[in-house]
Order: structure tokens, then sequence, then C-alpha cells
């Protein structure tokens, strides 16, 4: 069927509480009305598939929070086994795929000195093109400068590097337009390298940059102009926090509501709200660091989903706010909070349970509303877990630094479906379209499953 020719996600809610749909179409959501919620819902159970082609636009997938809404999606595979492809990569990254219809767009550190984007085939991961982006690769820890997840709107491709250097392409690798961020308002200070992704929403990029540790520059928020690269607004975000604790590898996660929109931050023991034309900070929650820690960074991101805001930290207190507030909502916007965070993965949520895996492969469960425990702890595979789970198809998708992808159940029992080991070194989260998991490892892309057949085709 052309129409869904574009068409990234559909949920719908047909339990006697909720009559609306969540569609994103080229990866940006609207809710529908009711007309039009029935006569796409009848379109697609009339075709018969209702699982139907999702781009992954960015590090988090086309909603920004981590969920996929395709079903039937691969469970098990090995490094041969229900793999389309694999395509060779020069090293590991933190990066993550983002995928665009027939195009892979990632991040890449080609040696020890030069970072490029990389434009593959999706559909055989050969190099459609591959672009400069910057000198002055290096490795911090286990981290290189490729951290940063590309973004794009399916017309053009923004990617930032750990050394700050962001391009503007267009779809056949046109550079449009770069920036230079340290240049313009000095060099990152972080400890453990610069790794957030850069945020697109309308016609603008927002850019965190949250340092400490290194430097001492204020932390700021910028607002780019997506067109040209030009700063709309810079916002300095102040903090309390020292030494390490200013650090943040968070990357800025969207709110909407109420007809308001506004850019979350997490970072500096606090988590922020911040206007979209202005920048300006509209309210604080300055309890992320109660003991006031010195080496509390944070590094799993702020999520926003169905009327909360989930702000994690160094694994406690992880704080769910729901928004609206103004000022300090500390003691007034907090609707709860658990010391069972994650660390550096950042949780997923499909609005009924809240998952959180930790960097030991521990997993917990809660009600996501109220926070109540469900179940947990209970551990999955032995290892240490960078990467970020994905939630698909009533599973989770989490793949440890040692290469190995536990699949187990959503809901409220534990139950482990499959674990799949590529035994290959892991910092990239997984990303989701059109029937296939992308997952990158330090030797391989891997493109796992086949590739559901576009209707029309």
């Amino acid at each position: 069927m052309a129409f869904i020719e574009g068409v990234s996600s559909l949920k719908t809610l047909i339990n006697g509480r909720e009559s609306s749909l969540l569609l994103c179409i080229n990866g940006r959501a609207i809710v529908s009305n009711t007309v039009l919620i029935w006569s796409i819902a009848v379109t697609l159970f009339l075709s018969g598939d209702v699982a139907f082609a999702e781009n992954w636009p960015n590090w988090r997938g086309p909603t920004r929070d981590g969920i996929s809404f395709e079903t039937s999606l691969p469970v098990e595979w090995d490094t041969e086994r229900n793999i389309a492809w694999k395509r060779a990569m020069p090293a590991w990254s933190g990066s993550t795929p983002v995928i665009w219809s027939e195009l892979i767009f990632i991040n890449v550190a080609v040696d020890d000195d030069n970072l490029e984007l990389w434009c593959l085939d999706r559909n055989t991961g050969d190099t459609k093109w591959a672009r400069p982006l910057s000198g002055g690769n290096r490795r911090l820890r286990k981290q290189n400068m490729s951290s940063p997840s590309p973004v794009t709107d399916g017309e053009r491709v923004w990617v930032m590097t750990g050394t700050g250097i962001i391009k503007a392409f267009d779809l056949e690798g046109n550079e449009l337009w770069a920036r230079n961020i340290p240049e313009s308002y000095g060099a990152f200070g972080l400890n453990w390298g610069y790794a957030s992704s850069p945020l697109l929403h309308g016609d603008a990029l927002y850019v965190q940059v949250l340092h400490g540790m290194r430097t001492d520059d204020p932390s700021y928020v910028l607002r780019l102009n997506a067109e040209t690269g030009e700063t709309v607004w810079r916002v300095e975000r102040p903090t309390e926090a020292v030494r390490e604790s200013p650090d943040s590898y968070t990357t800025p996660a969207l709110l909407e509501y109420d007809g308001t929109t506004e850019i979350v931050i997490t970072g500096g023991d606090a988590v922020t709200g911040h206007a979209i034309d202005t920048g300006r900070e509209l309210w604080r929650a300055d309890g992320l660091n109660p003991t006031r820690n010195r080496s509390y960074r944070i590094i799993a991101s702020p999520v926003v989903h169905d009327g909360l805001i989930y702000a994690p930290t160094r694994v406690k207190p992880l704080l769910a706010l729901r928004p609206g507030g103004r000022g300090d909502v500390l003691g007034t916007h907090v609707v709860w909070t658990t010391d069972n965070g994650p660390d550096v993965p950042t949780p997923v949520t499909d609005g009924e349970f809240f998952y959180v895996v930790n960097d030991s492969g521990i997993v917990f469960v809660s009600d996501a509303k109220t926070g109540d425990p469900v179940y947990g702890p209970v551990r999955i595979q032995t290892g240490t877990y960078s990467a970020s789970p994905v939630l698909a198809d009533g599973k989770i998708y989490i793949t440890n630094e040692g290469g190995m992808t536990t699949v187990f159940k959503t809901g409220p029992t534990f139950e482990v479906l499959a674990e799949n080991d590529f035994d290959d070194y892991c910092l990239s989260s997984p990303a989701i379209s059109d029937g296939q998991i992308f997952i990158r490892t330090t030797g391989y892309l891997y493109a796992i499953g086949e590739r559901r057949s576009h209707a029309g085709n």
C-alpha cells in the first residue's frame, strides 16, 4: 500500500480508556482524530499486515524513547544465522546506526586520527558515500570521538563528533554547513570525552555541552538553525556540582504537553526544562545527587513518555516527574523515585511498565505511573552493559559489551526468550527498521533478519 511509505509507526490503544492514535510520519509524532484513527486502522487490518516500515531517525528511534511499533521481529541469531548482511567496521563506537528508507548513516572512527560519516545501502551494507568530519580522533577510556549518533529528517543528515565538529549533509553527501563548537565557545572539558547526540525538532538542532571535570568554563545549551548551522541562542546552565559531577553524556529529550514544548536536560546534579524559543530555564529538580558525590556524572539520558519525565542519574535516585512545573519542582512535581537506577543504559517504558537494565545486567521493572516494584532484581547474561535497551514487539532487546543480546518479554513476568552472541565488543544500542534489527560491534554492522517487503513495490 502506497500510503504506508513514509509512515514510521502506529500505535492504537483500544481499551476503553484511550482513543488516540500515535502516528509517526517521517519520524515526527502527531495525534490524530478519531475519524483518521479508524480509517487508518481499518485499512491496515484489511491489508493483513499491521507491521509496516519504520524509520529510525536518531539514537532512540522515531519517538525518541527507544520504542519501535513494528512486530514479527527476529528473536534468535548468531554471527551467521538469521543475518541478512554484515558490513565490516574499522573500530568500535557508541554511536547508533540511523536509518531512513534505503539509507543507513553511521558516525565512524576510520583510524587513530580521522572521523567520517558513512552512508550505507540498507539492503546490502555497501558504501554509497563517505565524508570527512574531523581529525583529532583519540581513545578516551572506552570511548573514541565517534560516540554521538547522527540524526536525519529524510532530507538532510546532521552529525556531531566528540571533537565538537558538527556538520550537515544532504542525502547525496553534499556538505551543507559545518561548525566547530569548541572554537566558538571553548574546549570541551568532560572526563570521558563528549558523547551527547544532537536533538532535532522542527528547524532547530539542540546541543548540550555539560562539563566541568577538566574545565572551569560554564555548561551551556545551544539552539542551532538546522538549515544554516547558525546559533539561534546559547544559554548557560548553572550548577553547584563539583569535580566530575557536572559532566553529562546524555542526549536532550523533547517534552510536549498541553500545547507546550520544552527541552529536558539532565546533568550537573539536576534535571531542567527549557523553553525552545529562548532556552530560558523554566523548571529545575536539583535532586539527582542528594549526597553531593563528587563523581556523580550522568550518562543515561532522560526519557519522556506518556505524560511523565524520567530522569536517571548514577544509579540513585531516579526521578519520575510530571510536567507543567515552574521554578524549583523537586518538592512539587516528583511522582515517584527509585534507588534502582541504571547508571549507563537509558531505561525504556511502554507507559505501563518501566524497565531498567543496569550496568551489571540486573533488571528491575516498576509500574511506570507509580514506581511500585513489579519484579527484580533478576539477572540476565553476566557482563557489562553500556548500550541501551529497546522495546519492540512485546520484547526488550539489550546488548552487553561482549556482544550478547538478551531478548526478554515485556510485562509483569520475567521470561528470557533468547540469548544471541556476537562475541565482539559492543557499545552501540540496537536500531530497528522494516522488520530488521541493526547492531553495531567493533568488527561489523549486522543487519539481522530479512527486510520486510514494501507493499506496492
